[in-house]
């Protein structure tokens, strides 16, 4: 495992806006004068996403396309479509958009763009190209919506690929996001219905994005703990995914709006095996659990119990862990399943690169997820 050291809100900042971070090196953007972007939405970020419970519902509806070069698409949907175009190459298509979840408008944008981009180095792919999705009020300045514009576009440089054009409407609720296409080798798909018995699990960043930004809005963490988050939030999985590339992972997918337990049950019921996951291994934003504590819990908390919740086994396990468990991420890490006896060459990897890695637990036979 490698844990970097808790960098100042200073240097957090600096990560954020360094060419690594998917920055140009200027000042964070503000506007003076308006009113927050967060005050204009119910919820932002991926706490925004419809129900996992209803969604499965409403796919129940919908029969598989059947075409011979659709490699992955709703049968079983995955963190994106995959089309195949001859033996070496395929397509990774994806979209992905939401409210603001912070109010400097550059910072949403950042985060929307690495949201997005991530889902895409979660299929084992790189992305190529991005389209903006976009919706604002008509009231707000077009400095805001140039500001989240060329964050993004920066973000989609950083991940080597180019924002090409997109798409905007009127809405009185801002939003935003990109439509991703990026490619993989027909070969290389990482799914996440491939996790087998024997494999260890891994997790490529700390949890509790969610409840740190609600826990900040009641004043119960600082500046450098969002900043932390923010930190998180803003740094794409590609370096993760370059890394572990080379070992062949049997599954892999991507902890955004479902939380760790919805994101491990999903993997779980489409490998038809059983996830254990050590709560005492689950890595925590500074200031997380504090919230949990505190009986803070983020919109997304109740949607994701609902949709994993009759599927999860945490007989003893602290409410505090069980909320960050259950907790929306937004641009999360890569929840990893790859044969045992590559961890230690996996933890060694990481730790030479300066990443963070951690093992939280293994799969074994049997359904559903363990958490304890």
């Amino acid at each position: 495992m490698c844990t970097p050291k808790k960098p100042s809100e200073g240097a957090i900042y600096r990560s954020l806006l360094s060419p690594g971070g998917g920055g140009s090196g200027r000042r964070l953007h503000t506007v003076s004068g308006l009113e927050t972007l967060t005050g204009l939405t119910v919820g932002g970020g991926c706490a925004a996403k419809y129900s996992a419970a209803r969604l499965e519902e409403l796919l129940k509806g919908f029969v598989p396309v059947e075409a011979e070069n659709l490699l992955v698409g709703l049968s079983p949907a995955d963190d994106a479509a995959v089309y195949k175009l001859d033996d070496e190459r395929a397509l990774v298509f994806t979209l992905d958009f939401f409210p603001p979840l912070v109010d400097d408008p550059a910072v949403f944008g950042r985060i929307a763009a690495t949201n997005a981009l991530n889902d895409v180095f979660a299929m084992g792919g790189t992305p190529l190209l991005a389209l903006s999705i976009a919706a604002f009020p008509e009231e707000l300045p077009t400095e805001v919506l140039g500001a989240v514009f060329a964050a993004a576009a920066e973000q989609v440089r950083a991940a080597g690929a180019l924002l090409a054009g997109g798409h905007t409407i009127r809405d009185k609720e801002p939003k935003y996001g990109l439509a991703v296409v990026g490619t993989v080798h027909p070969d290389g798909i990482w799914p996440k219905s491939g996790a087998r018995p024997g494999d260890a699990l891994f997790l490529t960043k700390p949890l509790g994005t969610g409840l740190v930004l609600a826990g900040h809005g009641k004043d119960l963490v600082g500046a450098d703990e969002l900043a932390e988050a923010v930190h998180w939030m803003t740094t794409l999985n590609g370096a993760a995914a370059e890394v572990l590339r080379p070992f062949l992972p049997n599954a892999v997918t991507d902890v955004t709006g479902f939380g760790l337990l919805g994101h491990a049950y999903e993997m779980a019921d489409r490998s038809g095996v059983r996830i254990r996951v050590a709560a005492d291994a689950l890595p925590a934003l500074d200031g997380a659990l504090h919230v949990a504590h505190a009986g803070v819990r983020t919109g997304g908390d109740p949607r994701n119990r609902d949709f994993a919740g009759s599927h999860v086994t945490s007989d003893g396990v602290a409410d505090t862990l069980l909320a960050l468990a259950y907790d929306a991420q937004t641009a999360g890490g890569l929840l990893i399943s790859l044969p045992a006896d590559k961890a230690l060459s996996l933890q060694a990897e990481f730790h030479a690169r300066e990443l963070f890695l951690r093992r939280i637990g293994s799969v074994e036979d049997g359904a559903g997820v363990v958490l304890n």
